[in-house]
Formats: C-alpha cells, sequence, structure tokens
C-alpha cells in the first residue's frame, strides 16, 4: 500500500515556561532540518502495560493488517498482570538495524507499573524517551515512582516530552454535592527535575527519539468537543501549578471546564502502511488528532488508530456521528483502550467489525510486518 508524503519542516515545540518551570533542565528537541521528511519506520510494536481490565481467555483476533499476541499468564503463577484506571504503552520501532524505545504514559500507580513491566519483559532501562500525553493522573501517577526504582538504570540524557504548560495545571474532580470539587492531583516539576530528566514541551510538532513525532496541540476543527470531566485550575501555588499567560485559554477564573489545550498525540509512520495515531485519552477529539498528524507530517493514510478515545460517556448519536467520519478516514485498524467505552466498541462491531482489534492488559500489537 503507497503512501503519499510531502517534505515540511517540523517546528521546535516550546521549550521554555515561566515560573518553577525553570527548575528543569532543558534541551534542543530532535527536529526535522527544513525541507527534511517525517521520519518513517519499518515496523512499530505496542506493548499494553496498564489497561483498565485483563481479560486470560482474550483470543488474538483482529485485520489482518496488525499481528496480534496475547499474555495469558505469565511463568510465575503466584503472580499476575495489574489492572487499573489509566493507560501505560511500551513502543517499540524498528528502521534497519535500529531499534528505539519510547514510554508513554504511565498508569495510576508506580506499584503496577514497576510490576506490569517486570512480568511483560519491558525493561525502562532501555527507554530512549518518555512522552506524557496530558495532564490526568491515571496517566501520570506511575511516573514519579518509577524514576524513583529506576532512574539510576536509565540514561543519562533521559527526555520526558509533554504536551505544554498545560500538563501541569491542577486537576480537581466533581463530586457528588453541585458545585464541590476535590483534589486530583498535580505533576510536580520539581520532582521531575530532581531525577535529572530533561524536558520538552510540544506545543508544537516534535521529533521523538528519531523514529516517533507528536502532533503539537491539537486544533479543534471538526463536530468534536470536549465532554466535561475534569475541572482546572490555572496558576501556580507554592511551586505547583501552570502558568498559561502565553496560552490565553478562554476563561482563566475560577474553576473552569478542563479543556486539555496541550493535549498532544504520539504518532508514526510505518513505511508502505501510513500513519499510527496513538490518543491516550483523546480528549481533543480522535477526528482532530488524526487530521493533525497529516497535516503535519504530509501523510494521507490513515494505518491504525489506537489508544484512549473518551467516548465512553458519550450520547448515542454524538457517538454514532464520529465513529461514521473515522470511517470516512478508512483506517486499516482501529484498537480501543481505557476510556473509549463498550459503547464505542458496540458502534465499532455495527460501522467498522472488520476493522476492530480488542485491547487487554499484556497484548502486543504488532505494525508493519
Amino acid at each position: 500500500m503507497e503512501t503519499r508524503t510531502t517534505r515540511r519542516h517540523f517546528l521546535l515545540g516550546a521549550a521554555a515556561a515561566l515560573g518553577s518551570a525553570s527548575l528543569l533542565r532543558r534541551v534542543d528537541a530532535s527536529t526535522l532540518a527544513s525541507g527534511a521528511a517525517v521520519p518513517t519506520v519499518d515496523s512499530l510494536k505496542i506493548t499494553v502495560l496498564i489497561d483498565s481490565s485483563h481479560d486470560v481467555f482474550m483470543r488474538p483476533e483482529g485485520p489482518k493488517a496488525v499481528r496480534i499476541k496475547r499474555t495469558p499468564g505469565v511463568a510465575d503463577y503466584r503472580k499476575t498482570l495489574h489492572n487499573v484506571w489509566g493507560l501505560s504503552l511500551g513502543l517499540e520501532s524498528k528502521r534497519g538495524g535500529e531499534t528505539r524505545q519510547i514510554l508513554l504514559d504511565f498508569g495510576y500507580t508506580p506499584q503496577t507499573l514497576l510490576e506490569n513491566m517486570e512480568m511483560l519483559g519491558f525493561d525502562p532501562a532501555r527507554n530512549d524517551a518518555m512522552v506524557l500525553s496530558h495532564g490526568h493522573f491515571d496517566h501520570f501517577g506511575g511516573l514519579v515512582g518509577l524514576l524513583e526504582k529506576q532512574r539510576s538504570r536509565m540514561r543519562s540524557d533521559l527526555t520526558l516530552y509533554v504536551g505544554g504548560e498545560d500538563n501541569f495545571c491542577i486537576r480537581k474532580r466533581r463530586t457528588a454535592t453541585p458545585g464541590h470539587f476535590s483534589e486530583w492531583g498535580v505533576l510536580d516539576r520539581r520532582e521531575i527535575a530532581a531525577h535529572r530528566v530533561n524536558l520538552v514541551l510540544c506545543e508544537k510538532p516534535n521529533v521523538i527519539a528519531g523514529h516517533a513525532f507528536t502532533t503539537g496541540a491539537i486544533r479543534r476543527a471538526s463536530l468534536e468537543r470536549v465532554i466535561p470531566n475534569t475541572a482546572v485550575e490555572y496558576g501556580v501555588k507554592n511551586g505547583l501549578g501552570c502558568n498559561l499567560s502565553h496560552s490565553a485559554p478562554k476563561d482563566k477564573t475560577g474553576t473552569p471546564i478542563d479543556e486539555h489545550i496541550h493535549e498532544h498525540a504520539t504518532c508514526y509512520h510505518v513505511r508502505d502502511r501510513g500513519l499510527v495515531v496513538i490518543n491516550s485519552c483523546g480528549h481533543a477529539g480522535i477526528l482532530n488528532s488524526i487530521r493533525q498528524a497529516m497535516e503535519v507530517s504530509g501523510v494521507s493514510k490513515l494505518h491504525a488508530l489506537v489508544g484512549g478515545f473518551h467516548l465512553a460517556p458519550a450520547a448515542p448519536d454524538y457517538l454514532r456521528q464520529v465513529v461514521a467520519e473515522l470511517k470516512a478516514f478508512d483506517p486499516d485498524v482501529v484498537i480501543p483502550m481505557h476510556c473509549s467505552g463498550l459503547n464505542f466498541v458496540d458502534e465499532m462491531r455495527a460501522q467498522m467489525p472488520d476493522r476492530l482489534a480488542m485491547s487487554t492488559t499484556g497484548s502486543e500489537f504488532t505494525f508493519g510486518v
């Protein structure tokens, strides 16, 4: 299958945040020179380190365009893969004799992440980079604990790519009491700095480890909207929080609904197959993410859409329309995870049953072979 690749320039992601962000060591992001082509890989393997469920009986069935392997159990019968609400994916890409490993998101707890990595044979010492999709605790909760246990084994120039300053905002969850919110954690950049991890803010597209690329902040240009979930506080309090004076959110007062203005998707261009677009939660919209990945890369073929799509709380008519527009992209494979919802799975079975592959913790999905 042929794909079209145009030559375009990736812009360097914004690396200068304000306030306490200066505590972190900065690095120049690996960008493409003007006129260079988007990175292309021969194959991509996605290992599901953490998903929200583990099904020991799930069969390796799915479209022929992806090779699927399940892990129903591990060698030591006293151990089993753990599941928490959240997502973490191990990404391994190959190009010729070159291999790159990226860790995308970190699940809810470090214990779950560390034990699942050990059982699945995913060695964090081999990480060439790490990526955080957005600032929700179920995606960054395992990060600091991972660094505490494994940083000494990891490369000295380790870099964490985040969507932007928004990832450090204070998040809150609604409670049963109208108008009342409870704390839901905040990513403390000082803890990251203490573990000697470099930081790249990817408000604009960046190349990651020479093989992957990030979309940058996702432009909202489709019927999709952010389905309300968390609330957010803008500003820095005692060193915690986000300074978004340069991003100018619509409402910077009180506790507005979270718009995830710096959420980004992680993408690969697989040779002769097309784009693999990975949304960890897809708050900004899966259609918006796909369009942005195509615009950034110049690749017009969608090979696979993977990850959390945050459509579980979607109304039926809205969900039906989103899946219909996804079908128009003619993806070869769609792999819903985490927050996508059983309603999304049902709608996929109604509209694109031959493109659907199911996920469970411990699954491996390989593209380009």
